[in-house]
């Protein structure tokens, strides 16, 4: 394997063709040799794994779209290049590399799906997209919420499965601690349900087989996933064999000393160190993020988090990241510059050291494991709250309750002067 250097831009790359099978330069190349929709599949670990990918544009102003759901994530910039179209998700540091054969795609896609600290080629093919003819004449009710029972290195004891239907199209996600898969798209096929998906940093093949006592079975391919069949239950069905319940998210994480003041002093994206001490943290609410930009749940957050800056700010709401990035990534920051310019980040990002060094780095915090976790401080430097892990939109209702208690914490939070409520002082 490969040891590719730091500076690698992660590339998704995508070439199309003309009727005559060759590319055209740029200037003559039509839109509708490379626009559309392709049916697409990354294989990884001998599984193919299909996701859909969107083409629009022409030539150098090309846009590749992937998909987690009903989010997009689109490339932070093009290249053509000898009949290779290069298309950037500098925010991931992946990349897809492909030349036409026989009408459809071939190439690679690279990047890190795999604990592995290097970036990894993984083959690549697509093929336009056609719809499939589906008859939801027999596609069984599989929507609303399960429990997976499942021990995880967290400490968890049950997952959620979050299931969307409409008839024989189905959209999941399972919810951990840390957060969620995002969202797995798929249909009803001879007797199961097959969903996938890739955003540039989750690939992941899931097949959902409904058993006849009313669990579910399901099968999870790609990196980071158990090998095992897991169970799925309706919540009464778990609480009727005594089934444990998943995590807390909001007591999953706790601080040794609640009444310590919470400490951080790190340089950010330009060398300069801010410390909890700075005036511009000083007498505010922050929300300090323990994060990094190799995590896809962090990257759900981070666009969060800019929507409560916005709201909040003016009312002395500060956020600060406190950044954990691979040691090879930390001489030059690429892919946390194309992050906060990608999801246009208005507040610091504190370096704060290689994801092994977290415990370390932020010592006052008891249980802290999971990527991202939120600690919500008051005015007078004291943690009030610590939420785990981020349930982004995939998560359906538990998106809503999170952006509930981030929104009603915040607010408690700005309306205390010391760390008591402004009502309590006059």
């Amino acid at each position: 394997m490969q040891n590719l250097s730091k500076n690698l831009t992660l590339t998704a790359i995508i070439l199309g063709l003309g009727a005559s099978g060759a590319w055209a330069e740029p200037t003559s190349s039509p839109a509708s040799s490379l626009g559309g929709r392709w049916d697409a599949t990354v294989t990884i670990n001998g599984t193919a794994i299909p996701f859909r990918l969107d083409i629009s544009g022409d030539g150098a102003s090309l846009t590749g779209t992937l998909y987690n759901g009903d989010e997009k994530e689109t490339t932070t910039s093009t290249k053509l290049d000898n009949g290779t179209i290069v298309l950037n998700y500098e925010t991931y540091l992946t990349s897809i590399q492909a030349t036409a054969k026989d009408g459809q795609l071939e190439g690679t896609v690279q990047g890190r799906f795999e604990q592995d600290r290097y970036i990894t080629s993984y083959p690549f093919r697509a093929k336009r997209y056609a719809p499939a003819a589906v008859s939801a004449s027999n596609a069984p009710s599989v929507g609303g919420q399960w429990i997976v029972p499942y021990d995880s290195p967290k400490g968890e004891k049950a997952w959620r499965l979050i299931v969307k239907q409409t008839g024989p199209e189905v959209s999941a996600a399972i919810l951990r601690v840390d957060g969620d898969t995002g969202a797995l798209t798929g249909t009803w096929q001879n007797g199961k349900f097959v969903l996938s998906h890739f955003d540039g940093a989750r690939a992941m093949l899931m097949e959902i087989t409904p058993a006849q006592d009313g669990t579910l079975e399901i099968q999870q391919s790609g990196p980071f996933t158990p090998k095992n069949k897991l169970i799925a239950y309706r919540p009464e069905q778990a609480q009727a064999k005594g089934l444990p319940a998943p995590s807390d998210y909001t007591t999953h994480t706790t601080m040794k000393d609640p009444n310590e003041v919470f400490a951080y002093s790190f340089p950010d994206v330009n060398g300069k160190v801010l410390s909890n001490e700075d005036p511009k943290f000083k007498g505010k609410v922050v929300l300090a993020i323990v994060t990094g930009t190799w995590c896809p749940n962090c990257h759900d957050e981070a666009q969060y988090l800019v929507q409560l800056y916005a709201k909040y700010h003016s009312q002395g709401l500060e956020i600060v990241a406190l950044d954990f990035e691979e040691p090879e990534q930390q001489e030059d920051l690429g892919r946390v510059h194309a992050f906060i310019k990608q999801y246009n980040v208005p507040y610091d990002y504190l370096i704060a050291g290689a994801p092994a060094e977290m415990w370390e780095k932020v010592p006052q915090a008891v249980n802290l494991n999971t990527w991202p976790a939120t600690l919500f401080v008051g005015r007078d430097g004291r943690v009030k709250h610590i939420h785990a892990g981020f349930a982004a939109p995939a998560s359906g209702e538990f998106n809503a309750q999170l952006k509930q208690e981030f929104t009603s914490t915040i607010e408690k939070l700005l309306a205390e002067k010391d760390g008591k409520l402004v009502s309590e002082v006059r």
